[in-house]
């Protein structure tokens, strides 16, 4: 239980914030705000068109006024053609002009801000830019457009057919171009558009911040089942007992809903894992019982037989060739068959919780003692060991840590040729004993490194097997299991990296606190390099 506590806070430490890059809500979040942004920019649009669409038919009435005014004007006016154009009451700004179709006496005015003031004569360049605009759609139609007239800014204009009246009581035919200024409106327009700007930037922020809580508020459920099955997943499940404690609380298991629905198929999930687990569990133990107690039955047999079949070494010169031959296989392989029953057993009994007799361990004299027996065992290789100038002391089992070393350094012997070089060393690294056995043999085909610790597993495919018949007889490929069963029941553990030339075995094992360090035992003994 405490480790899936551990396993839970683990999980809900490395979980993403709700708004946290690439989630959901952060997704959702954005999508509203583009929404509403997309919603009030095409709001703000069509406000602002429709509002300069009535201000400019404002503006037309206003020029369609003008120009009924002037049809209607007595001809007998003294005052000059302009005087039918211009009156007060129009936007300051208005412009008139003349053309008679004779080209002559043309006139163009502006309507000043004084009362008393004469309209002053229009630049020739609008006079000019005038007198280019022509008639649209008939001379009997008023027309408005909107021109930027040179030096007088945004106008618009009206062009339709007059009767003009002179001073003198003449009359003739031509056109008569009205124009008020658009400079108001424009201006309007533009204070519109910054507050429909104004307006849109506070709905977008109001949409995300809403939308923001609405949306971890909506995703909360989800989040939790989404914390549980993460932390269900950080769960060893491989092998050993699990229990899986875990599950979704029924608040966020309603099927009414889909978060629901969610949590409650991962609860049935949860629910035939740990059936399914449990079933496994129990397979296991009865494997592992049966090897147990038929590794244990076979101790005595197996010993009976090795125990006739050496008798026999006393007359073994009285028997015929074969039967000598005969019963020296049965001693050869009734030990290879011992070797592999107490393998067998000793990995049962880790299995099923080791009994380690834990304390403070020199690993020093560990690694020193084996590489010297491995010397014994193995004169034709090349033996060399590193050691620190201080003693590293490791908690554990210094039967098993020493077991976990001679199968490193027979593994290295057995799968290597003859004059291969094995070197030994221990150092501290990152707060770890570290332990290293390396070998220049032929190394690890990488199709099967993730495999040389389970059992019975074996390298003959690259690894050359040196030792001959004999020591091919005492391989049974439980090796490195052993050795990754011991070093993770003292809470370590072990890795490989091969390749040709350069085979190396690492453990790594939590080192005994500063107080309970021993010295060297007495028994220590530095072997030479040879």
């Amino acid at each position: 239980m405490a480790d899936i506590l551990s396993t839970g806070k683990e999980a809900a430490a490395t979980q993403p914030t709700p708004l946290g890059r690439g989630t959901l809500g952060r997704r959702l979040v954005i999508s509203v705000a583009a929404l509403v942004a997309i919603a009030a920019i095409l709001l703000s649009a069509l406000t602002t068109l429709a509002t300069r669409q009535l201000l400019l038919q404002e503006v037309d009435q206003q020029l369609s006024s003008v120009a009924n005014r002037s049809r209607q004007s007595d001809p007998r006016g003294q005052r000059g053609p302009q005087s039918q154009l211009l009156q007060r009451g129009q936007p300051i700004g208005t412009i008139a002009a003349v053309f008679p179709d004779d080209g002559s006496n043309e006139d163009g005015r502006i309507l000043p801000e004084g009362a008393d003031i004469v309209p002053p004569q229009l630049p020739d360049d609008v006079m000019d830019q005038l007198r280019s605009i022509p008639l649209s759609k008939g001379s009997s139609q008023t027309e408005s457009e909107s021109v930027q007239l040179v030096d007088l800014g945004h106008y618009r204009i009206a062009v339709y057919p007059a009767t003009i009246t002179f001073r003198d009581g003449t009359t003739a035919s031509g056109r008569a171009v009205v124009g008020i200024p658009l400079d108001k409106m424009d201006h309007t327009l533009v204070e519109l558009v910054g507050l429909e700007l104004v307006l849109t930037l506070l709905a977008m922020a109001g949409a995300a911040f809403g939308a923001r809580a609405v949306v971890v508020r909506s995703l909360r459920p989800l989040n939790r089942v989404a914390a549980t099955a993460q932390q269900v997943s950080q769960l060893p499940l491989d092998r050993g007992e699990v229990a899986l404690a875990v599950r979704v609380p029924p608040e966020d298991a309603d099927p009414t809903s889909e978060v629901g629905r969610v949590g409650q198929a991962l609860n049935h999930m949860l629910n035939n894992v740990e059936d399914a687990l449990a079933a496994r569990q129990a397979s296991e133990v009865k494997v592992r019982q049966f090897v147990a107690d038929a590794s244990h039955e076979l101790r005595n047999p197996l010993a009976a037989i090795r125990g006739y079949a050496e008798l026999t070494r006393r007359s073994r010169e009285e028997l015929p060739p074969d039967a000598a031959y005969a019963i020296s296989r049965v001693e050869s392989e009734a030990a290879r068959m011992s070797h592999l029953v107490e393998d067998l057993l000793l990995l049962a009994r880790l299995d099923s919780g080791p009994d380690l007799d834990v304390q403070p361990t020199d690993l020093s004299e560990i690694v020193i003692n084996a590489v010297s027996d491995a010397r014994v065992a193995g004169p034709d290789h090349a033996w060399q060991l590193s050691l620190p100038s201080e003693p590293v002391v490791a908690l554990g089992d210094p039967h098993r840590l020493h077991q976990v070393v001679a199968n490193l350094l027979a593994n290295a012997r057995t799968h290597t040729p003859a004059g291969s070089q094995v070197r030994s060393g221990i150092a501290v690294v990152a707060g770890e004993a570290v332990i290293t056995v390396t070998d220049d043999g032929p190394g690890i085909p990488v199709e099967i490194q993730n495999q040389v610790f389970e059992r019975f597993t074996r390298a003959d495919t690259s690894r050359v097997r040196a030792a001959g018949a004999a020591e091919q007889g005492k391989s049974t490929g439980l090796g490195l299991a052993i050795v990754t069963a011991v070093v993770e029941a003292h809470q370590g553990r072990v890795t490989v990296r091969s390749q040709p030339g350069h085979t190396e075995f690492t453990v790594f094992l939590p080192l005994a606190p500063q107080s309970d360090h021993v010295g060297p035992g007495p028994d220590m003994v530095a072997p030479h390099s040879s």
